[in-house]
């Protein structure tokens, strides 16, 4: 097993180098992300590390990691007091508490949960904060990066099942995993997944019922808090009073007329 550790480690560092230099572009200004989001809410994160590469291939969106806001604390394990904080799982450093100011400069999405009342959201905040501590699970590490380096032409319906691949031992988590387990301990809905069976009414022969699971907390990736009908999305632009007519746009010069 700690040979396995071991070889999780190397991989880790491998896997959370950035595969690219260019600065990346925040959606929203720091300092308005700051002042939009609001306790339980998903902070979605376009990333550009390898291992952000293999999961939105995998996944076919843009996000690549999950994180949870979780106010401004104080928090454990917070080293400034009164600075918005997130719980999230990282690949290096396992289930750990971080500034908001670390994703300041990527591209992110605001998913937020519609209709929990204050006790379950202080629940659910309560759950990840209890798993502060835990370690990333190396299992999920060895799966991805064997997709990653053969980069194989893997079909849709099998995208999702490479990643939920992994141990799914409880004290082992992937972000979108420990998310998905923290609002599900309060019996919140993200994405269900949704079975047409054919009707056993002798009436209707090519009846369907539809039938919604609710899956298990190792199948949810990132954009799937983006997909779900029960996360609103909200843009902190528009949030915070957004007016065209402010925006300060800048005309492209007219295009000169050629003689002739």
């Amino acid at each position: 097993m700690n040979f396995f550790n071991a070889i999780g480690k190397r991989l880790a560092t491998y896997l959370s180098a950035p595969i690219e230099k260019e600065t990346q572009v925040a959606t929203s200004p720091p300092s308005l992300l700051a002042a939009t989001l609001r306790k339980g809410d998903i902070l979605l994160i376009e990333g550009n590390s390898r291992i952000s590469s293999a999961i939105k291939y995998l996944t076919q969106s843009t996000w690549s990691h999950a994180a949870l806001y979780i106010g401004d604390g104080p928090y454990p394990h917070q080293k400034n007091r009164n600075e918005p904080i997130l719980v999230e799982a990282d690949i290096n450093e396992g289930v750990r508490t971080v500034p908001l100011s670390m994703y300041s400069h990527f591209h992110t999405r605001i998913c937020r949960p519609v209709g929990l009342v204050e006790k379950d959201i202080t629940a659910v905040i309560d759950y990840a904060i209890a798993q502060v501590g835990n370690t990333y699970d190396v299992k999920n590490i060895l799966d991805l990066a064997r997709y990653l380096i053969s980069s194989p032409p893997v079909p849709s319906h099998l995208k999702r099942r490479l990643l939920a691949l992994g141990s799914g031992e409880p004290t082992k988590a992937i972000c979108s995993s420990m998310i998905a387990r923290a609002f599900q301990s309060v019996g919140y809905p993200i994405l269900p997944e949704i079975v047409l069976e054919v009707s056993a009414s002798r009436a209707c022969k090519k009846c369907y019922r539809e039938i919604r699971y609710i899956k298990h907390h190792s199948l949810f990736v990132p954009r799937d808090f983006d997909a779900s009908p029960f996360f609103e999305i909200v843009k902190p632009t528009l949030s915070q009073g957004f007016t065209p007519y402010q925006a300060g746009w800048l005309r492209s010069p007219e295009p000169k007329k050629t003689p002739g």
